[in-house]
């Protein structure tokens, strides 16, 4: 048996699929525009919903979306609330894992003054202004509105397994048809793998879903472990849409990862991220970009250790020089660092000037802890809205509180302040696997267009890699090196789908833009041998442009070009030739 989103990939249900028209009470009242993977993912309900096919599903419904992260999954929950709330339902019950996904997403539904608000100012359906309302049981519920629960998976098994005044009973659900969301819903399958329901989370919600034929659940996570023969034997008629992170960014919905290597101490390295935010800044600001570039300095385990980091940082910004500046101009072998310093100079922006800038930037009031539960929940809303120009944060001290439900676009720099590895015979290890899936957050795309005719929500430089504003398009994982270990995160990365996978890179034939055409820099052609690790030995004749180009000509040759495509000059015609 297939899984139910394969279904929809035959060319008879891609027609149909054509042929759905999204109702006006979605379109007309969320904030965003829908993409076009989020109508697939609308239009496939709508289908179910709608007709009769093989392998559709039994009532009560139950589906899952495997949307990856960053994709507007919640989007997706505002705009089937709608459409169901037009088909007759009234309440819903939204829950996820912890409390401060929660805050977040009664902000995101609720709060019309954050600029994460799904719906617009008035909703209006069939005709009628309907408000959504918080309630904290559905004897609260009206009929005229939507009626929103949230919670957490845990306090709801709580509530219903251990009855008290005014808390949520299974009686509440026999006389309702009902909508429940589950967010991060991966956390709900426990039962499952261990193949006991009894006394789970997982029994409670399907208790509560069987209450009533009509009702219907819906789950949503970035993250389903295909590996395990009990998730996909339970999930194998539910998941009706796979977008996965592989998809999100070949669609270029997402930034580019780059792994910035050095043989540098938790101090420089700091110091190195610094330099390239205050790039992106100025850089973006030339450009009439608004951006505020955030920083995530990342701690191994405790929140000792991330306390430490941040009191060090602090002291690191109060003692910061023109020396230190120095130091990394002369030694960095990072290429877009060296093309940093050859922007400040062109702008006549001084190591002096460069110093005052980054001590504004940083001072202590514009950095957040958000290294535990208490402080996740408290600081939520700065949190999940550093894109906004009032928000002063540029940098975030964190051990692993971030690695689910936090939305973040203007993350560009993750440095992490620790050196040792936890992977073993190749594998990557607990603390490896938690590492990729932060980055995974970190690459949510900046939006951000020159031209009125640009799309502001993808990438536009991936076949134009000599243009500047292609690092507002790249996230940055500052790590020390070791070979090991950035094998391993890169097998992680990997197979999350957010890093290309070098034995599969295609070959393409890229081109220079006019602007850098015009460029009368072209000195002489350069031979370099390059011996990879798998023992490749290949011959590149390349193009050296001394202004443009003077950066990718440093000892870190192999760190740039094992991201970018190589070119060479022959007779006045670019060549494409294949990575490595």
């Amino acid at each position: 048996m297939e899984f139910l989103h394969e279904i929809f990939n035959n060319p008879f249900a891609k027609k149909a699929l054509s042929q759905v028209v999204l109702p006006n009470g979605m379109t007309d009242n969320l904030k965003f525009g829908i993409r076009s993977y989020q109508q697939e993912a609308f239009k496939r309900f709508l289908y179910t919903e709608q007709e009769n096919f093989d392998g559709k599903p039994n009532k009560p419904l139950h589906l899952l979306y495997n949307m990856a992260t960053g994709s507007g999954k919640t989007l997706v929950m505002g705009g089937l609330m709608l459409h169901l709330y037009e088909k007759g339902y009234r309440n819903f019950l939204f829950f996820v894992n912890s409390n401060n996904i929660i805050q977040k997403t009664k902000d995101n539904f609720l709060n019309s003054q954050t600029s994460k608000y799904l719906f617009n100012d008035k909703i209006v359906i069939n005709g009628k202004e309907v408000f959504l309302k918080q309630i904290e049981n559905f004897d609260e519920s009206d009929h005229e509105n939507i009626n929103i629960k949230f919670t957490t998976i845990q306090q709801l098994h709580t509530d219903l397994n251990n009855t008290r005044e005014n808390s949520v009973t299974y009686e509440d659900f026999k006389d309702k048809k009902l909508v429940l969301i589950a967010d991060e819903a991966h956390h709900l399958s426990s039962g499952t793998k261990s193949g006991n329901l009894f006394g789970s989370w997982e029994e409670t919600v399907l208790e509560i879903l069987h209450q009533n034929y009509e009702n219907i659940l819906l789950e949503f996570t970035a993250t389903l472990d295909y590996e395990s023969r009990e998730i996909v034997n339970k999930y194998k008629n539910k998941v009706i849409y796979k977008y996965d992170l592989a998809e999100f960014r070949k669609d270029k919905f997402s930034k580019e990862i780059n792994l910035v290597r050095s043989m540098y101490d938790e101090k420089e390295r700091i110091i190195q991220a610094l330099i390239l935010n205050l790039y992106r800044q100025e850089l973006a600001a030339i450009h009439h970009i608004n951006l505020k570039p955030v920083i995530l300095f990342k701690a191994k385990k405790t929140i000792k250790e991330s306390e430490e980091n941040k009191a060090n940082f602090h002291q690191l910004i109060e003692d910061f020089s023109e020396a230190m500046v120095e130091k990394i101009k002369k030694t960095s072998t990072v290429a877009v660092v060296q093309k940093a310093f050859q922007f400040f100079e062109s702008r006549y922006i001084s190591e002096n000037d460069i110093v005052k800038r980054i001590q504004a930037n940083f001072k202590e009031e514009n950095c957040l802890s958000a290294n535990n539960d208490a402080e996740a929940e408290k600081n939520q809303i700065l949190l999940n809205t550093l894109e906004d120009e009032n928000n002063p944060i540029r940098a975030i001290f964190a051990v692993q509180k971030l690695n689910e439900g936090w939305d973040v676009l203007n993350l560009f720099d993750i440095v992490r302040l620790y050196e040792d590895r936890d992977g073993k015979d190749g594998k990557p290890g607990k603390t490896t696997l938690s590492e990729a899936q932060l980055i995974g957050r970190g690459a949510r795309y900046y939006p951000f267009a020159l031209e009125h005719s640009d799309d502001k929500f993808v990438r536009k430089y991936d076949d134009d890699i000599l243009n500047d504003l292609k690092i507002l398009e790249e996230l940055y994982y500052h790590t020390k090196e070791d070979s090991r270990y950035i094998s391993e995160l890169k097998k992680a990365l990997v197979e999350s789908g957010i890093y290309e996978d070098e034995a599969n890179l295609e070959t393409k034939q890229l081109k220079l833009n006019k602007h850098s055409k015009r460029r009368n820099c072209i000195k002489k052609e350069l031979f370099f041998q390059i011996k990879k690790c798998r023992r490749v030995l290949i011959i590149l004749s390349l193009l050296k442009i001394w202004e443009l180009l003077k950066p990718i000509f440093v000892t870190n040759f192999l760190q740039v070009m094992e991201k970018h495509p190589v070119y060479f000059l022959k007779q006045r015609k670019m060549l494409p030739l294949m990575r490595i």
